[in-house]
């Protein structure tokens, strides 16, 4: 259950969050802005509050796993990874660099905490279904974790998203739990002009999914979402989150063409200033 004290903790790591996202881009000089901010409660909130993991023991056999599909949106992924212990916040400044393990994308590889490496959009949902099908057999039905797969609304332009989804719905994968970041944008524009997916949740639900629709900046609502779906159990489960894209920093928000834009130095200075005051306003709120 999530205590408002724990909602608030939960705030303001999402805040600093932000700020290390707007570090990194501005000192990378390259990569993408509104997404990372838009799904920075998300990550905040399965990282601190849902996810079974160890910081200490990146590879416990018995952590949930995390797939992220939509890879570009790695900054959000990074920061929360190093805010959470896996590795030094300092070393969040190396994004992009030559010889980094924070490339561009996600590389398993490179940095072998995440579990799947990621760039070409729509193969996540397909390594997620593998994953839990594998749990299956090795557990059966008492299988006791979750494979959860971050996805973005523009990668269900792909085919072989609908694949993914057709399967673990025949299949029944009640282990596999599905978030798509519903910020309505993609690279070249708002996702209802260059291809249409309303009523995506109709759609979902024709593929044999239970699917539920939240607020993807309300942690209580967040939590009930995450909550109700692992109590699913004769289907898997997507949460369509509605986020802002480039939440929190009001220049960025609801414009698509800070998908893949990022800040520059007076930019971001403007971005951090509006963050630190926001944190600001979290804590005196709180008191």
């Amino acid at each position: 259950m999530l205590t408002e004290a724990k909602a608030y903790e939960l705030s303001q790591k999402a805040n600093s969050i932000r700020e290390s996202i707007i570090e990194m881009l501005l000192t990378a000089g390259s990569g993408h802005t509104a997404g990372p901010l838009g799904m920075a409660d998300i990550f905040a909130l399965l990282y601190f509050h849902i996810l079974k993991h160890d910081p200490k023991n990146p590879d416990w056999p018995a952590r949930d796993r995390l797939v992220l599909s939509n890879g570009h949106i790695c900054p959000v992924y990074y920061a929360t990874l190093a805010h959470a212990g896996y590795f030094p916040v300092s070393e969040l400044l190396t994004l992009r660099k030559f010889g980094t393990r924070l490339q561009g994308h996600p590389h398993r590889e490179y940095l072998p905490i995440v579990e799947t490496s990621s760039g070409p959009l729509g193969a996540g949902l397909s390594q997620a279904v593998g994953m839990a099908l594998a749990d299956r057999i090795d557990f059966g039905r008492s299988v006791n974790r979750f494979i959860y797969c971050l996805m973005s609304d523009g990668e269900l332009d792909e085919g072989n998203s609908w694949e993914a989804i057709l399967l673990a719905g025949k299949e029944k994968l009640h282990n596999l739990i599905a978030v798509i970041d519903r910020n309505n944008i993609q690279i070249d524009g708002f996702t209802e002009d260059i291809m249409p997916l309303d009523d995506l949740a109709a759609k979902w639900r024709a593929f044999n999914w239970h699917v539920i629709e939240v607020d993807g900046h309300d942690f209580m609502g967040l939590s009930q979402a995450f909550s109700q779906a692992q109590a699913v159990f004769e289907k898997p489960t997507v949460i369509i989150a509605h986020t802002i894209p480039g939440k929190g920093v009001k220049e960025f928000e609801r414009d698509y063409k800070w998908h893949g834009t990022p800040p520059n130095k007076e930019q971001a200075h403007t971005a951090l200033e509006e963050l630190r005051t926001l944190g600001g306003k979290i804590k005196s709120e709180h008191k």
